[in-house]
């Protein structure tokens, strides 16, 4: 099958190409002779005739760290008529501009596969869908209210507090049992953000790592286990974690198939989620899901390869 993929991202001049998932898909669509564009979200267009276009660059991508992308000349494309597949891949935050790219995408769907499906991003959230799942969470609170906190604190000790539209393990901070800090903290956080913020009990166990779980149109593709850096409690790569090769744990297990079947039927062909213990699922990761480098390197997989079959699969049954 011969494509033409525009993926929808940050500027491909900046990125990692060691461990940037985005990369990988692109060279993987290059590899099989797919034609590749990237373009950014700031170029979107809705014209007067409903039109959806956007700024395309030709790109040639390759793993040469330094000189690792070569762009034509952009073009003016119609992103409905002149392409077959979208990968929407710009990294969160989770704000006002990326809800409204979703729902201009959303207007092309019967003409163009976007992944993963835009309204159903938009709907899921990383750490807000993953409330559909509180039997396999920690017990989480969503709130401003420091008294609310305090509540939950009495009752279960030291905790994380998170932004609820945060990515990539930025601001996520650890109160003591003592409360130390924890007005001024959340003065911070509610003068940084108009949302509620999300809080759990502190779990000791992610010392022994995070793991991150790939599940592709409902099926588990590979895990990695992201560990702490040294003084971090926090595990993502981005913040200085290191990954291990892993396997699931029956519970790791048990999530994945009680999820597999709705990710698969909300169009989410693409999902990364995080499960802290063996046993604690902490997000669903629906936005720009990460890892699947790590992944291959240690087990020898092409997880980018079988990303792009469930899509071919898609596009046949459309």
């Amino acid at each position: 099958m011969t494509l033409r993929v525009a993926v929808q991202m940050d500027p491909i001049e900046d990125i990692n190409i060691a461990g940037d998932s985005s990369f990988a898909l692109m060279l993987s669509a290059q590899e099989r002779g797919y034609e590749v564009f990237e373009y950014h979200v700031e170029s979107l267009t809705l014209d007067a005739d409903d039109r959806l276009y956007a700024q395309c660059y030709p790109v040639k991508v390759q793993r040469v760290e330094g000189d690792h992308v070569s762009k034509a000349a952009p073009q003016r494309l119609d992103l409905g008529k002149d392409i077959d597949v979208i990968l929407m891949r710009q990294d969160p935050p989770f704000h006002m501009g990326y809800i409204t790219a979703t729902h201009m995408l959303e207007r092309i769907k019967d003409e163009t596969l976007v992944v993963n499906d835009p309204a159903n991003v938009r709907n899921a959230p990383e750490k807000v869908m993953v409330l559909n799942y509180r039997h396999f969470m920690p017990p989480t609170l969503v709130t401003r209210s420091v008294d609310e906190v305090k509540r939950f604190m009495a009752q279960h000790g030291a905790v994380v507090v998170k932004p609820i539209h945060g990515n990539g393990g930025k601001a996520i901070f650890r109160i003591p049992a003592d409360g130390d800090n924890l007005t001024a903290l959340f003065e911070v956080f509610n003068q940084t953000w108009p949302e509620p913020h999300m809080v759990q009990p502190f779990l000791p166990e992610v010392a022994e790592g995070d793991k991150r779980i790939v599940i592709i149109d409902g099926e588990v593709a590979g895990a990695i286990n992201r560990i702490p850096g040294e003084g971090e409690f926090r595990s993502n790569l981005a913040m200085g974690g290191s990954a291990e090769a892993t396997g699931l744990t029956s519970r790791e297990q048990e999530i994945c198939d009680a999820m597999g079947p709705e990710l698969k039927r909300l169009g989410l062909t693409f999902v990364g989620i995080d499960v802290i213990g063996g046993k604690w699922l902490t997000e669903i990761n629906v936005t720009s899901p990460t890892g699947i480098v790590a992944i291959d390197k240690f087990n020898g997989t092409d997880t980018a390869g079988v990303i792009w079959d469930a899509i071919e699969t898609r596009l046949k049954h459309r």
